[in-house]
């Protein structure tokens, strides 16, 4: 991971969000019910640069689709995004969020993208390339104990984002001034996690496909496994920290979804263990071993019949099935 890209708006994996949100938005009658326009007025959710998506007002008066890309105000300035969700399912969002309680009004989107701001972006772009290597060189040269992960320059160049991760905390003030004097932009020193870092990477998994939390994950969760016990079976009772850990260094996100049948079956053998794929005759019908857990002494059966699991403790299973192995 050490040359990252940031995948948001750009590529395969924008097109994924982008059509599962379409996807939602074609069954938003059906889902949300009614209307709530004439509550809080036109609101789309943008996704900006950086994997992140705020709410802006419509004030262009052209109804927005799904996948344009608008320039909107950001932060006393103005910056480009695509519209992630729009009509009923943004507005639907922004009230189950609580943002029309908030005092001050949302930001506004300012226009369509015209061909102009396209050239603008392909040029901030390609700046964005010069002051990574640049920023690499500073901290190096002031001797910074971080990993710089991306740059993030505004369409209005007014402002520099520079993600990194660390293990200390930094005193990166004389960077920030050198930055400043360098490009003229006010400077914003962002710290994320391992797994943000994941999701910002163009990268591929043991499994040979994109990262899920650069490709289709809706959020990253800090801990996807609150239940040790269904993370264990998730993981194929395998204890390799290869097959559970993922290029965050935490536990693979795509382990709390393998379970409900579809875990990965591993073959075991020890002291007293049977063989996974071993057959069985029960008096419920022809059976498989489906899977050993060696730390919970338990073994899962799989009846060939209606596909149904059982689990038994290891004293069970070689009482019922010592002999029929």
């Amino acid at each position: 991971m050490s040359n990252v890209v940031c995948s948001c708006l750009s590529g395969d994996n924008a097109r994924v969000r982008l059509r599962l949100s379409q996807l939602l938005h074609n069954e938003s009658s059906s889902l949300y019910g009614d209307d709530t326009s004439d509550m809080i007025g036109d609101i789309c959710e943008v996704e900006l640069p950086g994997c992140l998506r705020e709410f802006f007002r419509n004030t262009t008066g052209i109804p927005l689709e799904v996948g344009q890309m608008v320039i909107v105000e950001s932060d006393g300035g103005y910056d480009f995004g695509v519209v992630y969700t729009a009509g009923l399912i943004a507005r639907k969002k922004y009230l189950i969020k609580g943002l029309d309680r908030k005092t001050e009004a949302a930001p506004v989107v300012l226009r369509l993208v015209s061909e102009d701001d396209l050239v603008g972006i392909g040029e901030v772009k390609t700046k964005q390339d010069e002051i990574r290597e640049v920023c690499r060189e500073k901290i190096k040269r002031h001797g910074l104990e971080l990993k710089l992960v991306d740059v993030e320059l505004r369409l209005d160049r007014q402002k520099l984002s520079v993600y990194y991760t660390s293990l200390h905390r930094v005193d990166f003030r004389n960077l920030v001034r050198d930055l400043a004097g360098e490009f003229k932009a006010r400077i914003q020193m962002v710290q994320i996690t391992t797994r943000e870092e994941a999701r910002r990477a163009n990268a591929s998994g043991p499994c040979g496909c994109q990262i899920c939390c650069s490709t289709w994950m809706q959020k990253i969760h800090a801990n996807p496994f609150a239940d040790k016990a269904q993370y264990l079976d998730s993981a194929g009772n395998d204890n390799n920290a290869f097959n559970m850990t993922g290029l965050c260094n935490k536990t693979k996100c795509c382990l709390g979804f393998s379970g409900n049948g579809n875990s990965c079956t591993v073959h075991q053998s020890g002291n007293g263990l049977p063989q996974v794929g071993s057959r069985l005759s029960t008096p419920d019908g022809p059976a498989v071993v489906h899977s050993v857990d060696g730390t919970r002494k338990s073994v899962s059966i799989l009846y060939d019949k209606d596909s149904r699991r059982r689990r038994l403790s290891l004293e069970r299973f070689n009482a019922l099935f010592a002999r029929k192995k």
